[in-house]
This record gives structure tokens, C-alpha cells and sequence, in this order.
């Protein structure tokens, strides 16, 4: 690992500006402490709708509300 930074070093900042962020914004909105369900299947359908919520508000703010309706309207048709 650190041969790759040494070779790129700028290789974190790029990271946490592209990868760290989201999950920041994940572990806030969980409330930074631990799943509220039991077993595997379950907490992974958690941290699921946590990403689903993550990205649908993203849409929403770079598309608009009537844009992301459109765009799912012609995807299910």
C-alpha cells in the first residue's frame, strides 16, 4: 500500500473526494453507531436502503423532482 501512494500521492485526496464522502454522509445519517436490525440479510437490506435514500436524493438535486419522474416513467416503459 504504501509503494502505490509513494508512487501517486495523490492518489487519498482524490479518494476522499470521490469515495469517503458518501460514506461519511452514510454513517451520519445511521447516526454513527451500529445497524438497527440483526443478521446478515437484514442489515444488508438496511445499508441498502440507506444507499437507495443516498442516491435518490442526489438524482433529485442534480435532475430535479419532474426530471427523475420523466427519466423513471421512460424507464419502465
Amino acid at each position: 500500500m504504501q509503494r502505490h501512494l509513494d508512487r501517486r500521492p495523490d492518489a487519498m485526496t482524490v479518494r476522499r473526494r470521490t469515495v469517503d464522502h458518501e460514506f461519511g454522509t452514510l454513517k451520519y445519517w445511521m447516526g454513527s453507531t451500529h445497524f438497527l436490525t440483526r443478521t446478515l440479510e437484514r442489515v444488508s437490506t438496511e445499508m441498502s436502503l440507506h444507499v437507495l435514500a443516498y442516491n435518490l436524493k442526489r438524482v433529485i438535486r442534480i435532475l430535479g423532482v419532474t426530471k427523475m419522474l420523466k427519466a423513471m416513467r421512460l424507464a419502465s416503459a
